[in-house]
């Protein structure tokens, strides 16, 4: 199990990390539709996809070095539903990664016996 935790914490660290460092590389391609408009909104904030493309260097650099993994994962959470939600309502072909996300963001959360105990101690009442 252990190799499979560390392989799911690499594989979600990589593709954070990676999708983080190429929004600062590359100038992404030109959308249409309702995703263009959604770009086009978050790029009229001025700082708003900076900032979420810097937590996902960070999360992806915890995931990576395995510091602070719970605390990634937290952080993650919400971006990994939006990166969901957005897919399903506004572009499904991009539908297949943003699943793997979730599996991938849940198995950790959730299911693996490393991070699992410290994510759902959260959810009890103390």
């Amino acid at each position: 199990m252990r190799k499979i935790t560390v392989a799911a914490r690499s594989i979600l660290g990589l593709i954070f990390f990676g999708a983080g460092v190429s929004f600062f590389l590359s100038t992404p391609p030109p959308l249409e539709g309702a995703m263009g408009e959604f770009f086009r909104g978050l790029m009229a904030s001025h700082y708003f996809l900076n900032l979420l493309k810097i937590t996902e260097i960070t999360c992806g650099l915890m995931l990576l070095s395995g510091f602070y993994v719970p605390l990634a994962l937290i952080v993650l959470a919400p971006i990994v539903l939006n990166i969901f939600l957005v897919h399903l309502f506004l572009m499904p072909s991009g539908l297949p990664l943003a699943v793997i996300l979730g599996v991938l963001e849940a198995f950790l959360a959730f299911f693996s016996p490393e991070f699992s105990p410290k994510i759902k101690a959260l959810f009890r009442k103390n």
